[in-house]
């Protein structure tokens, strides 16, 4: 007690003497037209907001600190200020004595108040000589700093002064998520997708506070995460993808330069090799794996539960125990999905068998189980979570046996469904999701799944109609948008009439970091590169 009392008292100087001295190094105050924090364009939306009407001046005489000797801290100023350089072109010094004089402050502090009571809350205090983020963990200062992202100008300020200045409004901001889990998933397995592509989307992705990206590795149309013990898997089953073209997989070596890039965006990832269906390429690359009794073959089409392993051959739990085993040896986070859906020619007390079986090597190599809804339907643990997509009775049968749920009805959150009929992009057996729809329910009250066993929210993309980056970003943005401020914001603070002007003025930030987002008629976008007309002539 007393080491952190004094610890907090050393910080608090600390950061005084240098508001002291750069108060004293300022020759005169630039004035600038009062701002409004609360009308910032932030999303997700924070818990509280308190506008000051001022603003605090970003230029070359302002300097980023960090808390001494705190994990991680300085890692994420030099994060925020290679961001504010590749935006904006502002060289800012991080915990250093530049040849500049030091005017302002941007000080990331880490925090031991009891009112930062979870891993991501954090506090803003901006003012006009300083903004302050405190946060007891790296990762709510991470968060922390997307908001202050958000609140940098794209452009600066016409000033008398001689260098260029960015006005952030000034005020208070004190926000925490509503769900721990917020997440969204890629399906690289029916089309593959480059690490550089992947790193991109946990750019974006980051930008607005999700903080877990679900791979989706493995399915009928191929493999691709190499498992060395079983070298075919992507020799074979990674080389076919939907319509036809080469495939791909990640190597250990990729898939880590993967989960590298995650945790320094403080993202988990969660990989899944989905059984006991959807593995056709699996079975292809090793026959005795197979099921279906037919001659398994590669596959490059669109329809599901054909496929199936035997479940009944104890080779198979010697094959997915290595599996399971070599990638939670290099997965850091504790999950392991195994998929689990769309078994249809798995007979029902097979189906249950396996689920139950695969359980139990999960939880031999150290990670919790996650699968979709059907898993509920065998006798899992109630540490195992279910992921909903279809089925209410089986999150209702999740719920009976404490298991948590992640939120990701197809009606609602999957990205590959079409925004409306005049889409070229997408499916439609759940539903057309438009933007507003994709924004307007209520998470919290869904299918009358309790509160205590939501997990969080999971917007899911699956690729059997998308091949590149471009045509990714257009099913995702700007729905994912929506469901980053439905994980992260209270329902209190939601609504869609304030959110779609936030959301409009999102337009330069997409733009600048080429995003091909879909203009969505429904929203009047700021300054757009894109029109929906264009859309609508491609």
């Amino acid at each position: 007690m007393i080491k952190s009392i004094v610890t907090r008292a050393f910080t608090l100087l600390f950061i005084g003497a240098l508001i002291v001295a750069c108060q004293e190094v300022q020759k005169k105050r630039i004035e600038f037209p009062p701002t409004d924090l609360a009308k910032e364009n932030l999303i997700p939306k924070p818990l509280k907001v308190i506008p000051t009407n001022m603003a605090f001046g970003l230029d070359r005489y302002t300097a980023i600190y960090t808390t001494p000797n705190a994990e991680g801290y300085s890692g994420i100023g030099q994060f925020l200020a290679d961001k504010i350089k590749a935006t904006l072109d502002l060289d800012i010094p991080v915990n250093e004595k530049g040849t500049e004089p030091v005017e302002r402050i941007i000080y990331i502090n880490k925090s031991d108040s009891l009112e930062l009571d979870s891993p991501e809350a954090y506090q803003l205090y901006i003012t006009q000589d300083s903004v302050i983020l405190n946060s007891n963990t790296a990762e709510g200062a991470f968060r922390g700093i997307q908001t202050l992202r958000q609140l940098i100008p794209e452009e600066s300020n016409d000033t008398l002064a001689e260098q260029r200045i960015w006005p952030i409004a000034s005020g208070k901001i004190i926000d925490n998520p509503n769900f721990g889990f917020r997440g969204a998933m890629l399906d690289v397995a029916r089309h593959f997708f480059s690490v550089e592509d992947v790193k991109k989307y946990i750019d974006l992705l980051a930008y607005y506070k999700i903080n877990v990206l679900h791979l989706h590795l493995t399915d009928d149309q191929g493999w691709r995460i190499e498992i060395k013990s079983w070298p075919k898997l992507t020799e074979v089953g990674g080389s076919t993808e939907v319509g036809g073209e080469a495939g791909g997989f990640y190597t250990q070596e990729d898939y880590k330069e993967i989960i590298a890039y995650a945790a320094k965006h403080f993202m988990t990832v969660i990989p899944e090799v989905d059984m006991p269906g959807h593995t056709n390429a699996a079975s292809v690359s090793y026959p005795f794996l197979n099921g279906n009794g037919k001659t398994p073959k590669l596959y490059e089409g669109t329809q599901v539960g054909f496929s199936t392993f035997d479940t009944r051959k104890d080779t198979v739990y010697a094959f997915i125990d290595d599996v399971v085993r070599e990638i939670s040896a290099i997965t850091p986070g504790p999950y392991f999905h195994i998929g689990g859906d769309e078994s249809h020619v798995t007979k029902k007390n097979d189906y249950i068998y396996f689920v139950e079986k695969v359980e139990k090597i999960v939880q031999k190599h150290g990670k919790r189980m996650i699968g979709w809804d059907e898993i509920a339907t065998a006798n899992v643990d109630s540490n195992s979570i279910s992921q909903y997509w279809s089925s209410g009775d089986n999150a209702q049968k999740a719920v009976d046996r404490g298991m948590k749920i992640i939120l990701s009805p197809a009606k609602r959150t999957y990205l590959d469904m079409k925004y409306d009929t005049l889409t070229k992009l997408g499916l439609t057996w759940a539903a057309y999701i438009p933007v507003d729809s994709a924004y307007v329910w209520t998470p919290e009250e869904y299918e009358g799944i309790p509160m205590k066993n939501i997990l969080g929210i999971e917007a899911p993309l699956w690729s059997e109609t998308i091949s590149n980056i471009d045509e990714l970003e257009q099913l995702a943005f700007p729905r994912v948008i929506g469901y980053s401020e439905l994980s992260w914001t209270i329902k209190e603070n939601r609504d869609w009439e304030n959110y779609k002007v936030r959301l409009a003025n999102q337009a330069p930030f997409l733009d600048r970091m080429n995003v091909k987002y879909y203009p969505s008629p429904l929203i009047d976008w700021k300054k757009s590169k894109y029109t929906y007309e264009e859309i609508k002539k491609d």
